[in-house]
């Protein structure tokens, strides 16, 4: 005798908000709709997708959820999310730099420091860093977007960028001209409230949740030459995974 099996079949009732909220993420991410922009109001969007007023709502409910999206009642659902695909290979706030032109890098500062604790944490002899803060800034608006925290050890090769300032502006640049090449690396990623004085650099409500990334680059020898740590606004930065 066989034995029966049963399948548990899908819900069409649930299948349907999925496939708008599918649909309109798609969307998002591509770039097709942009930061900012309103989406067609719940009528329109049951028209689109053939689907009721609730079927939708649940489906703008699981962007809000993703962070991809903010409904405002009475006025409409908009984007907070900038779609765009970044290489995370130099890092988040450098990669949206050098693709959007609407992106200004502010030095907050840029000094030696001692730091014997994050030496011993990073396992180097080099206890003297040098500090470079930064703000990320959209033109025009004058809104910050990130704040980003560098400490490279001070090696003889750099002893002098506090004086002169950085390669063209750029820690990238002022580490390849020293010889100090990225090679590999390890980023972690959590939430953090923002302090007082970090909310009103970035324009925001003290406490106000930011996405915090600690990032550690070395060069092909296994030398820290970078720990960068990042406070970003969640309207413009999301953690997605494939798999």
């Amino acid at each position: 005798m066989k034995a029966k099996t049963s399948r548990k079949k899908s819900d069409p009732a649930q299948a349907k908000p999925d496939r708008v909220a599918t649909a309109l993420e798609r969307e998002i991410r591509s770039g097709k709709l942009r930061f900012g922009a309103r989406l067609q109001s719940e009528n329109e969007l049951g028209k689109r997708f053939a689907v009721s007023r609730a079927t939708v709502r649940k489906g703008l409910e699981a962007l809000v959820g993703k962070g991809l999206i903010k409904t405002k009642t009475g006025i409409g659902s908009f984007v907070t999310f900038d779609g765009e695909a970044l290489d995370n290979a130099m890092g988040w706030t450098r990669a949206l730099s050098m693709r959007r032109r609407d992106i200004e890098t502010r030095v907050l500062r840029i000094e030696i420091v001692r730091d014997p604790d994050l030496a011993r944490s990073l396992k180097q002899d080099i206890e003297r860093f040098i500090a470079i803060d930064r703000l990320r800034v959209l033109k025009g608006e004058g809104r910050a977007i990130s704040i980003e925290r560098s400490r490279v050890p001070c090696f003889p090769e750099l002893e002098e960028a506090p004086i002169k300032g950085l390669t063209g502006g750029s820690l990238q640049e002022t580490l390849r001209s020293a010889g100090l090449i990225a090679d590999s690396g390890e980023e972690w990623a959590a939430v953090e409230f923002l302090s007082p004085g970090d909310a009103e650099a970035m324009g925001m409500a003290a406490g106000s949740p930011a996405l915090r990334t600690t990032r550690i680059v070395r060069d092909d020898q296994g030398r820290v030459i970078e720990h960068v740590v990042s406070l970003l606004d969640p309207k413009h930065f999301a953690l997605h995974l494939e798999f």
